[in-house]
């Protein structure tokens, strides 16, 4: 069976992809099951303005460093009238704003701020979406350090901001994500309902519909 490595450190979001993707005809690898360590140069990789730049260049990376068939995502929540905040920046948000969270506060940190952020918006000023861009970067059989070739798939949700945190599942930013179809927030349903909406699922349901066949013999 054909590999692919999800190349993310984040537990929270490994299990998500794992539970999206399946049984997908490949075999999903994670960092941590091929031993590859952390290196210095890992926080300089998502340095663009664009989900699509920092998952290409994160599935980039890991392809080149360990030659294996290689998934990236990048994600964060949108809210158009804050100008589009947090955006690209939905992880480090708290640090935009001159608050440097320990990592076990950071997801609730960054939630805080976003509501205070968007105290005074009401009605439909207070739409939002969860974007989502998976990469996948094959390497070159010639040259297995190399991409061979990079392919993206994309995926959105819309929903509005909670004025206050609700329920205990999911992480990020889910717990103010209300999503009308769900009458609940991404942090109030089980995984099964949040799967069937969210901007992750629709970006790695798309990837699935293409494996194992764009992996094999890569």
């Amino acid at each position: 069976m054909a590999r692919l490595l999800v190349a993310t450190r984040s537990e929270h979001k490994l299990r998500e992809i794992r539970q999206i993707l399946g049984d997908c005809g490949a075999e999903l690898v994670s960092l941590v099951d091929l031993d590859v360590q952390p290196a210095p140069e890992e926080d300089a990789i998502e340095c663009f303005d664009s989900f699509a730049g920092n998952a290409i260049a994160k599935a980039a990376w890991f392809c080149e460093r360990t030659g294996h068939p290689t998934v990236a995502d990048d994600s964060g929540i949108v809210v158009p009238a804050l100008g589009g905040r947090p955006g690209v920046l939905s992880r480090r948000f708290a640090e935009t704003l001159g608050v440097n969270p320990d990592e076990s506060e950071r997801d609730a940190t960054n939630t805080a701020l976003l509501l205070q952020q968007a105290a005074a918006l009401a009605g439909a000023d207070r739409g939002a979406y969860y974007a989502c861009v998976a990469a996948l970067a094959l390497p070159d059989p010639a040259d297995r350090r190399r991409v061979r070739s990079m392919r993206i798939f994309t995926g959105t949700c819309g929903g509005l901001l909670a004025t206050e945190p609700r329920g205990s599942g999911g992480f990020g930013y889910d717990p103010v994500f209300f999503v009308p179809e769900l009458e609940a927030t991404f942090a109030e349903v089980p995984p099964e309902a949040k799967h069937r909406l969210s901007h992750r699922a629709r970006a790695f349901r798309a990837l699935a519909s293409v494996l194992p066949g764009a992996i094999t013999g890569a």
